[in-house]
């Protein structure tokens, strides 16, 4: 079996299909999409983790990640404002906590005081009154 059958649909009659071109062409995007994005964090930020703080040189820069603040790979702006620069580690764990919270049903904000149900000291208030101390 020939390379080419073993792929399956990589040439037919010695031309990439219409998949394959439409793949090679979105990876040639993305690429270029992340190179911008990627050179103008590292031109606009430190070279250090805003998470854990480890400080990154010219050697070990390819472990230092861009990452979107808020998930949209697409929303670059300028100015940097989206981004923040992660090493591998914590882009893999804010990443996996951000599935871990959609995966729970997460649209629901911490921050939004509507969304936080239990309050552990509402009848405190009660039970202080039913123990008075003796004077």
């Amino acid at each position: 079996m020939s390379a080419d059958q073993w792929t399956g649909r990589r040439k037919r009659g010695g031309d990439l299909t219409k998949l394959d071109q439409v793949i090679a062409e979105a990876r040639r995007s993305r690429s270029e999409r992340e190179k911008g994005y990627r050179e103008q964090s590292l031109r606009i930020h430190p070279w250090v983790c805003a998470r854990c703080g480890r400080e990154f040189n010219r050697a070990n820069l390819h472990q230092l990640t861009v990452h979107h603040k808020d998930h949209n790979h697409d929303n670059n702006p300028p100015d940097g404002s989206n981004w923040e620069n992660l090493c591998l580690y914590c882009h893999e764990n804010e990443h996996r906590r951000y599935l871990d919270h959609l995966a729970g049903g997460g649209s629901e904000s911490v921050e939004d005081p509507g969304a936080l149900k239990h309050s552990p000291f509402a009848a405190l208030a009660k039970l202080m009154a039913d123990k008075k101390m003796p004077d």
